[in-house]
């Protein structure tokens, strides 16, 4: 065969990560090193895209190469598969290149029948154990592969526990397994109208598929979709031999970390289970003893497995997430891999690594994502508020922050809640996969089961949600969907409190405080401020936002939407006034009562941001947005104005627009009614000068001109402003310099910005509307119809989450580059929310814009986004 899609763990290394996936990658490096990791092999992500390209089938010659490679593994383990007499049973595992925790699907215990169990029994002298092996492995094939309900065989193992009067899985002995085994085939075949497949290449060939079609679950393109993984990378698939570490009391299985994941603590973290499979732990079915107890149970294993953790960790100069089996003592590696942490930990972990002498700052830069930073602004509860809250029940602090929200008990309920406006808190006897889209909404998540390493903590921790785990106190009953915990009853819709730091849980809603930052986080952002090139600005729009974007390390304003300032009950009267008007005088009247405000305003922004750059976008959205819908404050208002009912209606009537976006707005305001855009000129300038004359700072205003698709309308606008400001200033008997640009957010803008830039000193891209008329569909509306796009492959991402860079990319590289052909000292921005996203910063940094500009919460994740672009793009030269 010409191509190879299989690799013995032997033929692998950690660089072959693309095709190998990361796991495959990482056990391929584990088993150079000499570490003792079970045998096997990893059939590459190539083999995944050609099972979509053949329809979603595995083809003959890979399913050939697949058993050659089976038969190499025989060879290396010393067993054969189906072999009664000495079986091989192996884990069917899937490995992304991209780490996607409890995104995809395993099997474990496969090449399992009614034969091989008893040569297993035999073989092992242990039936308890080859019993509960297979009626696992039936479980989870049953699960993963043929889609059955993973709830039904948990009530059946419940139902036989009961009968027996035991609560635990492991009070069950050889019979009750045997039983299991009988009921789960049974049920299997009334669900699925035949008899569970008993031929192992059959399984094996079978599970294969499953892990390729995970590939495609709504969960994994959820997650993918959050994290930016591409579809057509595909999922390898791991076969390894199996250690059991449910084959008695010198067995288990557990979860390290070679640091705290949550605080980033130079320690070994993690947890395991003594007679137990790694579903266990992970699950969080059952309640693990912590890693430090495994000095006590097992000294030697202890010892080995310090000391793999430290090699590992200094190999690969990062925090290990590692999982491992031990079978009769014997402890084997089954996995390791950069683990996933929260942004405090990531913080500190890089920084320590740093000190270390392991890395440079520059790598240290690489190791936060952006995005992590996040989970570190956000509110934590307000400290004498906690201090009077009842705790009424403790868990595991999982994953630190503190959320507040009306509970809920499903991932789809969470959805429906969240979509209505709702804060919520999601509550669950334990999480797993199938829970992600309500994960992804919740302000918080509460699990009655698991631990520090199992679903619930480990994806809250990747998105930096509030998680308090192992909660067991609290009774859930789902049908009547609410909960029991320190003597009271929680329904659906209560409020609850969650601090994911403690593990404390409070019936009530507790007020939250602003986070503050210090320590590792201004040492590691410095070191990002020191590598970036691209400046980052804030969108405010009121000196508060200002100051807080300031304080978050913002060196300008790139937006300020003067139209917000309008809406305030002080001001919308006049403006008002000004729309009703039917002649010029009677607007500059109007006029006249805003332009106080709006310099105060102007003023506030100058000094909070520190003699910094102020950008302020004239009046852009449509006037009817100003005016009443309701009859109630029609009528209200009519009287307000002095004018009647039916005279407000005939404004309101011809301010209508059947498409408003594309209507009567931006710049076609000012060319229409001329007065506004010199009010506003006033307004800016005047500030200037007022903040200016208290020697303090020196301001120079930056005017911007929205929805200018014409050089001749921005060059008309740009003369009222001119006149206004050239007068102005002269007035006033002191120098200022200014500067008027332009938003370019519409197609047209941006192919003729080399005319535009003849008036415009700067340019900032308005990425929202370009997005929207670039793709012809509203974001507004767009919700609507996208899922079906995710769905069908068409969109990989929400194109206004993630900036589209072959089409709306190429309309923004271009007019960057006719601007400067133009005018080459041209000052570029992009101010749309795609100013904060860590993918469209790396494109505004590749194409050579001057400065980002995004809300103040976003301003350090796009500073660090700047500067990781800055270093790869250093590093690929």
């Amino acid at each position: 065969m010409s191509h190879k899609y299989v690799y013995l763990f032997s033929e692998g290394n950690k660089d072959m990560r693309e095709l190998l996936g990361g796991k495959g990658a990482n056990l391929a490096e584990m088993t150079r090193a000499g570490m003792p990791v079970p045998q096997g092999f990893t059939i590459s992500t190539e083999a995944c895209t050609q099972y979509y390209t053949d329809g979603r089938q595995i083809n003959d010659d890979i399913q050939a190469e697949i058993y050659e490679y089976l038969g190499k593994m025989e060879e290396i383990c010393g067993k054969k598969f189906a072999d009664p007499e000495n079986p091989l049973l192996v884990s069917v595992r899937s490995g992304a290149r991209a780490s996607m925790p409890g995104m995809m699907d395993t099997i474990l215990n496969l090449g399992l029948n009614d034969v091989v169990v008893e040569g297993l029994a035999k073989f092992t002298n242990n039936p308890r154990f080859a019993y509960d092996s297979y009626r696992r492995f039936i479980q989870m094939f049953s699960d993963v592969v043929m889609e059955l309900s993973k709830k039904r065989f948990e009530e059946i193992i419940d139902a036989k526990k009961a009968e027996k009067g035991v609560k635990m899985d492991t009070e069950l002995d050889t019979e009750d397994m045997k039983d299991l085994v009988k009921r789960f085939k049974a049920f299997y075949k009334e669900e699925k109208g035949e008899d569970f497949p008993s031929e192992p290449k059959v399984q094996l060939m079978e599970a294969v598929k499953a892990v390729f079609r995970s590939w495609d679950n709504p969960r994994a393109n959820v997650y993918r979709r959050m994290n930016e993984i591409p579809y057509d990378w595909g999922t390898a698939v791991n076969v390894q031999a199996m250690v059991f570490g449910n084959s008695g009391d010198k067995s288990g299985t557990g979860v390290a970390f070679t640091r705290n994941p949550a605080t980033g603590e130079k320690a070994l973290f993690g947890e395991y289970l003594i007679n137990a499979q790694g579903e266990d732990v992970v699950a969080g079915v059952r309640t693990p003893s912590p890693i430090s107890q495994l000095k006590n149970d097992m000294p030697e294993v202890y010892q080995q497995f310090s000391e793999i953790a430290d090699r590992l960790e200094k190999h690969y100069k990062d925090m290990q997430d590692m999982e491992f089996t031990i079978e009769n003592g014997k402890l084997y590696m089954l996995q390791t891999r950069n683990g996933k942490r929260t942004a405090a930990a990531a913080l500190k972990v890089a920084v320590d690594l740093v000190d270390e002498g392991m890395i440079d700052e520059e790598e240290a830069v690489l190791r936060v994502e952006p995005k992590q930073l996040d989970s570190l602004l956000h509110p934590q509860f307000d400290g004498n508020a906690v201090k009077s809250a009842k705790v009424i029940g403790k868990g595991l602090a999982a994953s630190p922050g503190a959320a507040c929200g009306k509970v809920v008990f499903s991932a789809e309920d969470a959805k429906e809640w969240h979509d209505r406006g709702e804060k919520i808190v999601l509550v669950r006897l334990e999480t797993s996969p199938e829970d992600i889209e309500g994960m992804v909404v919740a302000e918080g998540i509460l699990t009655v089961r698991g631990g520090m390493t199992s679903h619930a903590a480990v994806v809250a921790r990747g998105m930096g949600t509030c998680c308090v785990s192992g909660c067991g106190d609290i009774v859930v009953d789902y049908d009547k969907k609410q909960f029991t915990l320190g003597g009271l009853t929680i329904k659906e819709g209560d409020y609850i409190s969650i601090d994911g730091s403690t593990g404390n849980i409070y019936a009530e809603a507790i007020p939250t405080v602003a986070a503050s930052i210090s320590g590792d986080f201004g040492r590691f952002m410095a070191w990002a401020d020191k590598y970036r090139k691209l400046e980052v600005y804030t969108n405010a729009d009121t000196p508060r936002d200002a100051k807080q974007g300031r304080s978050f390390g913002a060196q300008g304003i790139g937006l300020c939407r003067t139209e917000h300032m309008f809406f305030e009950e002080s001001r919308i009267k006049a403006m008002r006034e000004m729309i009703v008007a039917d002649n010029t005088e009677d607007r500059k009247k109007a006029l006249a009562k805003i332009m106080p405000y709006q310099q105060g305003d102007f003023e506030g922004l100058y000094e909070a941001m520190e003699g910094c750059p102020v950008t302020i976008r004239f009046l852009d959205p449509p006037l009817h947005e100003f005016l009443p819908t309701k009859e109630e404050d029609i009528q209200e208002i009519a009287g307000e104005l002095g004018i009647t009912v039916q005279r407000l209606h005939e404004v309101i009537d011809s301010l209508h627009e059947f498409n408003p976006m594309m209507g009567h707005r931006g710049c076609r305001l000012a060319v229409s009614y001329p007065e506004i855009a010199e009010m506003q000129t006033t307004a800016v300038i005047n500030a200037a000068i007022n903040v200016t004359k208290k020697g303090k700072y020196n301001i120079k205003p930056l005017i911007m001109i929205p929805l200018v698709g014409e050089v001749k309308e921005l060059k008309y606008v740009k003369d009222v402003v001119v006149e206004t400001a050239d007068r102005i200033i002269k007035e006033s008997g002191i120098s200022m310099e200014y500067e008027v640009g332009t938003m370019i957010e519409i197609p047209r803008a941006a192919l003729t910005a080399d005319e535009i830039a003849e008036e415009a000193e700067f340019f900032s891209f308005g990425t929202n509307d370009l997005t929207q008329m670039t793709f012809g569909f509203s974001r507004d509306d767009a919700g609507k119809f996208l899922d079906y796009y995710y769905e069908k492959k068409i969109y990989e991402s929400d194109p206004f989450a993630h900036l589209d860079q072959k089409g709306v990319g190429k309309l923004v590289k271009m007019a960057a580059d006719l601007g400067r052909k133009t005018r080459p000292d041209i000052h570029l921005g992009i101010c749309g929310e795609h100013g904060g996203d860590p993918t469209s910063v790396e494109f505004c940094h590749n194409v050579g814009l001057n400065y980002v500009s995004c809300s103040p919460f976003r301003v350090p994740i796009a500073r660090l986004a700047a500067a990781q672009a800055a270093v790869k793009e250093k590093r690929a030269k």
